[in-house]
C-alpha cells in the first residue's frame, strides 16, 4: 500500500465511546462544511495540512495489514470465494506509459469488456472505464462529434475510425488539485489513485477531468459472484461501494507485478502497447521517437501519459 493508502473504513473510525462511532466517511462528509468555510475564507495550505493533521494519523505496517485481512474476510465472505487485497507497491526506476496505435484500432471494444473483467466494475448499473469514440474518418480527431454508443453488425466500418478514450494518467492531473480531502493523487510510478474508502462522492474530481475519464457509482454495484476477480489491489480493483468514484489505474493490480493491463494484451490487432517511460530501450520509447505521436487537450497542459499515435 502506498504512503496514502492506508485509510480504511474499519481503521478510520473517529473514537467515540457508547459503541456509536462515526466511520469515516460520515466524518468527512460532515467535515466537508468545515473545509468549505476554510476555502472560502481564503484559508492557506499550511491550516488545510493541520487540519487533516489534528483528525487523522499515519498508520503503522501492522495496522496496515490488518486493514487489508480486513477486506480480504470481508468481500471472501459477500462473494463466498477467497479474494486477496494486495498493496504492491510502486516501484523505482519506473514511470509507465501509454501508446495507442489509432491507425489500427478496429473498434470492436473488446478493450472496454476486458477492463470490465479484470477490474471488477458494476454490471447493474453499468460502468465502463473505457470509452470507445466512433467518428468519420473525413473529420480526423472530432471529440465533440464522436459517437460512444454505436451499435453496428460489423467493424470497422468503412469510412470510420475510432478513438478509445479512459484515464489519461495525468503528470499534472486537474483531478487530484481539486479533491478537497486527498482522496485521490499520483503515485510515484506515474498512476494515478483513488482510495475510495477516503473519497466522499463530491464528484469534484468528476468535473475537473477534462477527459471524462472518472465514473461515480450512483447505485449498489453489483458483480456477479461467477464473474469476480479475486485478485485484487487496495488501489485498483478491490470492490466498490455505491457513492463513490472509480477510473482507470492502468490495471495496477497487473502491472506493479511485471504483467501488462487486460486491455493490452485482449487487443486482437495490436494497437495497444505499454512500458516504461525511463528505460530508454522500452517499446513506449520507441514509439515516441519514431511515431507521429500526440496527446488530448494538450492545450491544458495536464501533461498526459497516455500517447495516441499513427504507426502507418
Amino acid at each position: 500500500m502506498s504512503e496514502r493508502a492506508d485509510r480504511s473504513e474499519e481503521q478510520r473510525e473517529v473514537d467515540c465511546p457508547g459503541g456509536s462511532c462515526q466511520t469515516r466517511r460520515e466524518f468527512l462528509t460532515a467535515a466537508s462544511g468545515t473545509l468549505a468555510a476554510l476555502f472560502l475564507s481564503g484559508c492557506s495550505k499550511e491550516a488545510l495540512e493541520t487540519f487533516f493533521k489534528k483528525n487523522f494519523r499515519e498508520l503503522s505496517p501492522a495496522e496496515v495489514q490488518d486493514v487489508l485481512q480486513h477486506l480480504e474476510r470481508q468481500y471472501s465472505a459477500q462473494y463466498g470465494k477467497p479474494i486477496t487485497v494486495a498493496d504492491t507497491p510502486a516501484q523505482d526506476g519506473i514511470l509507465f506509459g501509454y501508446g495507442l496505435d489509432l491507425s489500427r484500432c478496429i473498434g470492436c471494444r473488446r478493450c472496454a469488456y476486458a477492463c470490465v473483467k479484470e477490474n471488477n466494475q458494476s454490471r447493474d448499473p453499468q460502468v465502463n472505464w473505457i470509452r470507445v469514440l466512433r467518428q468519420k474518418r473525413e473529420k480526423g480527431v472530432d471529440l465533440e462529434g464522436a459517437d460512444q454508443y454505436y451499435d453496428v453488425e460489423k467493424v470497422p466500418e468503412e469510412g470510420y475510425t475510432y478513438i478509445p478514450v479512459q484515464c489519461q494518467q495525468c503528470e499534472n492531473p486537474p483531478c487530484v488539485a481539486s479533491c478537497p480531502v486527498g482522496a485521490t493523487w499520483k503515485e510515484k510510478d506515474g498512476i494515478v489513485v483513488i482510495d475510495y474508502d477516503w473519497c466522499i462522492g463530491c464528484r469534484c474530481c468528476v468535473a475537473a477531468c477534462p477527459y471524462g475519464a472518472r465514473h461515480l457509482n450512483w447505485g449498489e454495484p453489483s458483480i456477479p459472484v461467477e464473474e469476480i476477480n479475486p485478485d485484487t489491489h487496495y488501489l485498483g480493483n478491490r470492490p466498490r461501494p455505491r457513492g463513490v468514484v472509480e477510473k482507470c489505474t492502468f490495471c495496477i493490480q497487473r502491472v506493479r507485478k511485471g504483467r501488462y493491463p487486460a486491455c493490452v494484451e485482449i487487443c486482437p490487432v495490436g494497437a495497444r502497447k505499454f512500458g516504461n517511460l525511463l528505460d530508454p530501450e522500452s517499446e513506449i520509447r520507441y514509439l515516441l521517437a519514431h511515431k507521429r505521436v500526440f496527446v488530448l487537450k494538450s492545450e491544458l497542459n495536464t501533461q498526459p501519459k497516455f500517447f495516441y499515435f499513427y504507426a502507418t
